[in-house]
């Protein structure tokens, strides 16, 4: 991972899971972190934790539905380690699961803003500073559930879907390749997400015995290669992690 020295990244959705993971692994590899979440706490925990293992961490709050805290999360990371590199769309939410005529309209919409509000907020805000650079990577957590359908789901897959459409588009309006946008789905993770699923009991998913996730750290080494030169053949679209050709092109198996 030595593509990532010196690096800056701002990762979203930052608290825990995925997101805490992916900022160890980045922090590791010499890049310097910021930490994007709603609330803070376990944030400036997982960044404490990073800068006293003598990486470069900071933790910042943001609303990844709200445009003007994406713009000031960027430019604390620009102001304390230098002009960002590498976007990690991370925020997602899928509560409440429930049926589509059961569904609060306001709860439903929720989800749409942090899951497609939340990307298109993150490209917009970083992609001018990375095209005048004419350098930077941004990866956009995608599912298989941008393609399939799933009872309870409809906010999940209909945002998913979005999401990939959006990596699609700017990939399309780049062009020269010197900005990058690619997604990555990860397929299921061992994270709190999992456990809300389970407990909901609605759809095959939540039926999945917990053995068959895959741990965070998995889906964070393969963010790490998508961001770096392997992952630019699949610059606007998703990259399969379910696929065991992928999964040993990473070193994960």
């Amino acid at each position: 991972m030595e593509h990532l020295r010196n690096k800056v990244a701002l990762i979203t959705g930052a608290s825990r899971g995925i997101g805490a993971e992916t900022a160890r692994v980045f922090a590791k590899a010499g890049a310097a972190v910021v930490l994007a979440a709603r609330t803070p706490d376990e944030t400036v925990a997982v960044a404490a934790e990073i800068n006293a293992a003598g990486g470069r961490a900071e933790a910042v709050a943001c609303d990844v539905a709200v445009y003007g805290d994406v713009e000031a999360a960027i430019a604390r990371a620009e102001s304390a380690f230098g002009p960002l590199d590498i976007l990690v769309n991370n925020a997602g939410l899928i509560e409440p699961i429930g049926r589509i005529d059961e569904l609060a309209p306001e709860e439903w919409g929720k989800v749409i803003d942090v899951n497609v509000k939340g990307v298109f907020h993150g490209l917009r805000a970083a992609l001018p500073g990375m095209r005048s650079r004419g350098a930077g990577v941004i990866v956009n957590i995608s599912s298989g559930a941008a393609t399939n359908p799933l009872e309870g789901w409809s906010h999940y897959c209909a945002s998913k879907a979005a999401a990939l459409m959006l990596t699609r588009c700017a990939d399309a309006e780049l062009g020269d390749g010197a900005v990058r946008v690619v997604g990555l789905s990860p397929g299921t993770v061992a994270t709190e997400m999992q456990v809300v699923i389970r407990t909901s009991g609605v759809n095959p998913v939540s039926q999945l015995d917990p053995s068959v996730h895959i741990p965070a750290e998995w889906a964070a080494r393969a963010i790490a290669w998508a961001a770096g030169p392997e992952g630019a053949e699949f610059h606007g679209r998703d990259i399969p992690l379910r696929d065991e050709t992928i999964r040993r092109r990473i070193g994960l198996i």
